[in-house]
């Protein structure tokens, strides 16, 4: 797979997953994951840095086992929804 490939099977998925499990604008679920893992742990993260933690999490599955593309489909989707959430934080944080 080449990267435009992957970059193309990413926005794929994220458009299926706003259908299957958040809205059409897109998903959006890591907000509700991160405050439920803020009240079950009491450690509070943003939505950019739950959107982190999941590129993580399918950099260290990359590297077992075989293969699988979908690591780095899904790595390059959440890398993007962390940069979607990190602009969204700048602009609220920045003074109107």
């Amino acid at each position: 797979m080449r990267a435009p490939e992957i970059l193309v099977q990413a926005v794929e998925e994220m458009a299926d997953r706003a259908r299957t499990y958040d809205r059409p604008q897109g998903e959006h679920s890591i907000a509700a994951t991160v405050e439920a893992f803020g009240a079950v742990t009491g450690i509070r993260m943003t939505e950019t840095q739950g959107w982190l933690f999941m590129v993580c999490l399918k950099a260290v599955r990359s590297q077992r086992g075989a293969h699988r593309p979908d690591s780095f489909v899904d790595g390059a989707a959440y890398f993007a929804l962390a940069g979607e959430a990190a602009a969204r934080a700048a602009e609220a944080e920045s003074p109107q």
